[in-house]
């Protein structure tokens, strides 16, 4: 693919029905009414001179560039500002237009440097193609005896690792300040001063980027129409020669972006106007925080080792796959064919977690097949598909756009999603109201022209208790929906859950004291949300990883349905999915109780068409799920594994109950790109590809499935030989005597439409030429499904059922009298593995412990200090910060960093449904500390000894 830049049609699109007619230089152009000049004119082929308008930003009619003549009008309007009007006649191109150009431009020349030819955005400037554009060729203001002041020669801020600002080269356009409030949403930009003295100010004198409030989405950047705010990897690499779009590898949002390379260096990821997940935005790891892709500490090599005390020995492809399969062989024989098990990856495509689970099933015989939604999203997957009907979200992202009020509970959306996060500020400032159910203050609350109108602070661990609280209100004073209840819902059900959810016992002012959530903040909470017109739930892991995720999820989902507020825009239940591919590693049926499309392992019809297709018989058992592996390898009868690009030991809970599990195994197969904590225990290393190094589909947490591009060769083998991690895979299953030929990934996809009800009408054929499909694309619905359960829900009747709140049984006391609750931040994710091989390193070098001022008072701790935070399970060292983003009695830190090993603490509590780990509440005490704990020296010496490599001497 060439390089070409994306188009631009200066201002926004209308989305008005009504159509108005005009003429444009001799053409007559129909638009929605609304449609600017200036867009109406791009849109038939007549790109008019601009330097402020862009079509990702509000009108603004600054530079005076876009000026136009209208038939019957006085002057010379700005096309930008100026919209059309039935019958209107309009000239773009004028001798008097010309000069007003020319004069213009010539004055923003005037005041810029001249030095095209080593400017970093030399053939990529908008201000040099559009001086070109209104023909200026001299500039008289350059030549006067007596110089013009400037601001030529101003200090460049390089203190941002991935862009630099060069104030020199500004024009004072203000898109990077626009773009920072429009679409951002952030508001740290600002122009400072006035007239001449204008200039981009990033907050005060004495901020820079990197200090100031700027979460480096690069949204500025590429708004920019100059060089002014440019990537440092444009400096040095040079601009790009060609771009392929491709899907984004970090978050559940699945940001589309176009890869921007010079051969196979890439050069700029630069997010796609046309994604429909993103719409064009991008945060700072999608955009920025790829150079873990060729980071010196990456893997290429295969390696193995007889013993975890061993060095790693650097072997062959051919070498490690054929001892893999007789390792796995020999254990099969000798243990029996239970004794292995797999784990696929959701940060790998479909097409290669499809294959993992069809090893196991077909090459191991057994259902041992489980993925990281196991620790994280597996309750939304049983909770919303026994009431609903299906395991995913209802509504797509653009749907937020029409929502009056939003429910965020157990998520952090500015820092776990923030491509999403800002669309929800936007429609926030807009007027949206908005209810908090978090036990931190996280951003969302009280943000730039955003103040949630209820935040209701829960004692971690009471989720179903609020919302049973919040549904006792919706009945009790007749808010609830009955006309929707009983066309679309099981009547007698409902009646059973109103009786329960009614008892007095439930209301907040009984519940009051457990959750410490005020009564009179609940109930006023559950009217705001009951009687919108569009109400919208948003949950996260703040839900799901608690002994009770799957009744929390269920109990949303009755609230949700008792409200009316399901099946149509602005509406639904939407879990905020973590990984890049979580949603698509569960659709692939990775669960050791599913085939894909959620079809139950012991469904006979469903088992064979399977069964048909592969030429093999499936066990119709269900198999283990990861904490039974690890259970069932301490115990001696698991003995093998293979896993794909998961760090069980960094992201799973109880650190040393995986760490024995793991230690028990004979052959541990690791099949990633760095050597993680997991690859500690491991005998075998299968070096992986990074997303930049394969092609095939990512499924994002509306149900999007999205391509994903091959843009170089992949590193994982000598030059031209790498395989993409589907290969990896089908190598293993061809050494263990699987007879797989797939040639490419759409093979796979093809296979997998064959066998998946939801996924029949999809192809790769199909989403080259449409972007991207929404789950389920069946023959009912051959374009996708964007909202569900629009008619009825997919079971049929949507199911209440009754959520009565347990308590955990992780108990606070004398001994660990706070709760500890984990998440993630903005710069890093999931572990670390990736963007700890970044620059994100300089927002966020180390996990913290956030704790309220009382406690730390209480302790004699202040930020900064060495703390142990204990627990029963085990403990560790790091920082404090004091801070009332924490209720006193609660204490937050993140698990991105290895050194710390969070999970060390955390036990081995779990839903009661699903086994998903109970990371949100952990009793805990905090201390000070002189320094490392005794497990994290070991675990340090450990780590050092598992990644000595002894490297293969080159053949002669």
């Amino acid at each position: 693919m060439t390089f070409q830049s994306q188009s631009d049609f200066g201002t926004p699109a209308s989305h008005a029905t009504d159509v108005v007619t005009c003429t444009i230089d001799g053409r007559t152009v129909s638009v929605p009414t609304g449609t600017t000049v200036m867009r109406a004119a791009a849109e038939q082929g007549t790109n008019i001179p601009k330097l402020c308008a862009t079509d990702s930003l509000e009108s603004f009619g600054s530079c005076r560039l876009c000026l136009v003549e209208i038939d019957g009008r006085r002057g010379t309007p700005a096309s930008c500002t100026t919209p059309v009007e039935e019958g209107m006649v309009v000239h773009t191109q004028t001798p008097q237009l010309a000069q007003l150009r020319k004069g213009v431009m010539e004055l923003y020349i005037s005041d810029h440097p001249l030095d095209c030819l080593t400017c970093p955005a030399n053939g990529d400037c908008e201000l040099e193609s559009q001086a070109g554009a209104v023909g200026l060729r001299d500039v008289r203001y350059t030549k006067l005896e007596t110089p013009l002041e400037t601001h030529l020669g101003q200090t460049k801020d390089t203190s941002n690792p991935y862009f630099d600002f060069d104030p020199s080269k500004c024009i004072v356009c203000s898109r990077c300040v626009r773009a920072c409030d429009e679409v951002q949403g952030t508001l740290a930009l600002t122009i400072e001063g006035r007239g001449f003295g204008s200039k981009v100010s990033a907050g005060l004198k004495s901020d820079n980027f990197l200090g100031s409030e700027c979460v480096s989405c690069g949204a500025c950047v590429t708004a920019c129409p100059t060089a002014t705010l440019t990537e440092k990897a444009v400096v040095e690499i040079g601009t790009p020669e060609r771009a392929v779009v491709t899907t984004c590898a970090y978050c559940g949002v699945g940001c589309t972006f176009r890869a921007e390379m010079r051969g196979e260096q890439l050069v700029r990821m630069v997010p796609y106007k046309d994604g429909k997940a993103n719409r064009g935005h991008s945060c700072v790891k999608g955009r920025f925080a790829w150079g873990y892709a060729t980071h010196k500490e990456r893997v290429t090599t295969p390696m193995i080792r007889a013993s975890i005390n061993e060095p790693w020995r650097e072997v062959s492809w051919d070498e490690a796959l054929s001892y893999t399969a007789s390792e796995f062989k020999r254990i099969s024989d000798a243990f029996g064919k239970q004794a292995l098990g797999g784990i696929s990856s959701s940060r790998c495509t479909n097409e290669e977690v499809f294959l993992v689970q069809k090893l196991v099933r077909a090459g191991f015989g057994n259902n041992n097949i489980d993925t990281c939604a196991r620790v994280c999203h597996s309750p939304t997957g049983y909770g919303l598909s026994l009431t609903y009907g299906t395991s995913a979200g209802t509504q797509d992202f653009d749907s937020v756009e029409e929502c009056d009020v939003m429910l965020v509970i157990g998520a952090n959306p500015t820092d776990g999603h923030p491509v999403f996060a800002s669309r929800m500020k936007r429609r926030l400032r807009q007027g949206a109201k908005l209810i908090v159910v978090d036990p931190r203050k996280i951003d969302l609350i009280h943000t730039p022209h955003i103040e949630a109108a209820h935040h209701l602070p829960l004692r971690p661990g009471t989720n179903v208790a609020v919302l049973t609280a919040l549904a006792h209100v919706v009945v009790t004073e007749g808010l609830a929906n009955e006309a929707f209840i009983r066309e679309r819902c099981n009547w007698d059900e409902y009646q059973d859950w109103a009786a329960f959810v009614a008892d007095p016992k439930r209301s907040p002012e009984t519940t009051e004291l457990l959750t410490r959530v005020p009564a009179a903040d609940l109930r006023a909470a559950a009217r705001l949300y009951a009687t919108a017109r569009n109400s919208a739930i948003y949950y996260g892991l703040g839900v799901t990883e608690h002994s009770q995720g799957s009744s929390t999820v269920m109990a949303i989902a009755n609230l949700a349905m008792a409200c009316g507020m399901i099946g149509r825009r602005g509406v639904g239940v939407n879990p905020l999915r973590g990984q890049n591919n979580v949603q698509g590693a569960c659709d692939m049926g990775s669960f050791p109780h599913e085939m894909s499309g959620y079809r139950h392992i012991s469904d006979t019809d469903a088992r064979g068409l399977f069964e048909a297709d592969w030429g093999v018989t499936i066990d119709p058992e269900p198999g283990l799920r990861i904490p039974n592996m690890l259970d069932a390898a301490v115990d001696g009868v698991f003995k093998g594994i293979y896993i794909q690009g998961e760090d069980i030991l960094q992201s799973d809970p109880d650190t040393k109950h995986v760490s024995a599990g793991l230690a028990a195994m004979e052959c541990v197969v690791v099949h990633d790109l760095f050597l993680n904590e997991t690859a500690n225990y491991a005998h075998v290393f299968l070096p992986g590809s990074t997303f930049l190094e394969k092609n095939g589909t990512f499924t994002n947490a509306e149900r999007r499935i999205q391509p994903v591009r091959k843009v170089m060769t992949p590193l994982n083998g000598p030059k031209g030989q790498g395989m993409e991690d589907w290969e990896v895979t089908q190598a293993l299953a061809q050494a263990m005597g699987l007879d797989w030929h797939y040639t490419h990934p759409s093979e796979i996809m093809d296979e997998i439409a064959r066998l998946t009800p939801t996924f029949a009408g999809v192809s790769f054929d199909r989403l080259d030429a449409e972007g991207s499909l929404q789950w389920p694309v069946t023959e009912a619905a051959p374009h996708g499904s964007p909202i569900m359960h629009i008619d009825h829900f997919v079971r049929g009747k949507g199911k209440f059922i009754i959520t009565d709140y347990v308590p955990t049984d992780e108990k606070t006391g004398p001994r660990f009298p706070l709760l500890l609750t984990t998440g993630r931040i903005l710069s890093h994710y999931n572990v670390g593995a990736q963007t700890r091989r970044t620059a994100n390193v300089a927002w966020h070098p180390e996990d913290l412990l956030e704790m309220h001022p009382q406690d730390a008072e209480n302790r004699g701790l202040k930020s900064g200090s060495w703390t142990k935070l204990a627990s029963r399970a085990g403990e560790t060292t790091l920082r404090l910060l004091v801070t009332d983003r924490v209720a006193p009695g609660v204490v937050y830190t993140t698990f991105h960093h290895p050194a710390t090993q969070a999970n060390v603490v955390t036990t081995d509590f779990s839903d009661w449904a699903t086994n998903c780990p109970e990371y949100k509440v952990t009793a805990v005490q905090v201390s000070a500390s002189n320094g490392p704990t005794d497990w994290q020296e070991d675990y340090e010496e450990l780590s050092e000894r598992s990644r000595r490599i002894v490297v293969a001497e080159a053949a002669e």
